[in-house]
């Protein structure tokens, strides 16, 4: 739930929680950016698409990477803008919405006085009701892209997507799910159509997420690649890194949009 007190002790303790002042986070050590462990129970690998219902105070996750995180997402922010944020006029209005609702569930560590966020690193953030994107981008620590549908199929019509794995925003924006997958092997016919019925079926108030898990040899969180560029090569045994999505689908319920929010944990194996 958002905390609602604006108190300098309540900001001294975020910043201290979360890397500022203390070091809580294996954060910018070498360029690296670390969580020390994955929230979840990844032992028991869970059928395609491998979604759970979850609690909406539960959606937006803060940890202990969050301050080396959200360094690195101001940043690409402001000198790869157009790599990062796509958003189709037509969106504007969930886009709009989909701010609204992050606002309304900030997580601990958070206050706000108005259009002003305080943040768990002690940066101030206002609201700018103009660029909603560009907004979330600098607030939490998850991607977020909206998917709407049209034809009959949904549509990727916005995003802030910061942390990429293996991806290019600009080759799956418009794009519909199979398009946004593609070149993904086990996404075939069966599961394109288990994923479409799941979005059309999805209902506000009643959100879904799953996880994903691979090994990498590279930490970095911003890993952009064209859907035809070579993959290197990765030992899933030996690479000394794994990289976790914590996905989740949230309903709008005024634009019908769906929210596809991302959380990305990095650990060392």
């Amino acid at each position: 739930m958002a905390s609602q007190n604006s108190g300098a002790s309540s900001r001294s303790w975020s910043r201290s929680m979360f890397g500022v002042d203390g070091s809580a986070a294996l954060t910018l050590n070498a360029g690296m950016i670390l969580q020390k462990r994955l929230p979840y129970d990844v032992s028991t690998p869970r059928r395609l698409p491998g979604v759970a219902p979850f609690d909406m105070a539960d959606w937006l996750q803060v940890d202990e990477a969050y301050a080396g995180q959200m360094a690195e997402r101001v940043r690409l922010l402001s000198e790869r803008r157009t790599d990062v944020l796509r958003l189709d006029p037509d969106a504007k209005a969930a886009a709009g919405e989909l701010l609204d609702l992050v606002l309304a569930h900030l997580p601990e560590g958070f206050s706000r006085e108005g259009e002003r966020i305080f943040c768990p690193d002690g940066r101030v953030v206002e609201a700018d009701r103009s660029d909603p994107l560009g907004t979330l981008g600098v607030i939490v620590q998850e991607d977020l892209c909206l998917m709407q549908p049209r034809d009959g199929v949904h549509v990727l019509t916005g995003a802030v997507l910061c942390f990429p794995a293996s991806w290019l925003l600009s080759e799956k924006f418009l794009r519909p799910l199979v398009g946004i997958h593609d070149p993904v092997k086990v996404y075939d016919e069966g599961l394109a159509k288990r994923v479409q019925r799941l979005f059309d079926g999805l209902q506000p108030g009643r959100p879904l997420w799953r996880y994903n898990l691979l090994n990498y040899d590279d930490p970095a969180l911003f890993q952009p690649r064209s859907e035809n560029a070579r993959r290197p090569e990765v030992d899933q045994e030996t690479a000394p890194f794994t990289r976790s999505e914590r996905q989740c689908l949230v309903r709008l319920p005024q634009t019908g949009a769906v929210v596809f929010s991302i959380h990305t944990y990095i650990v060392a194996r």
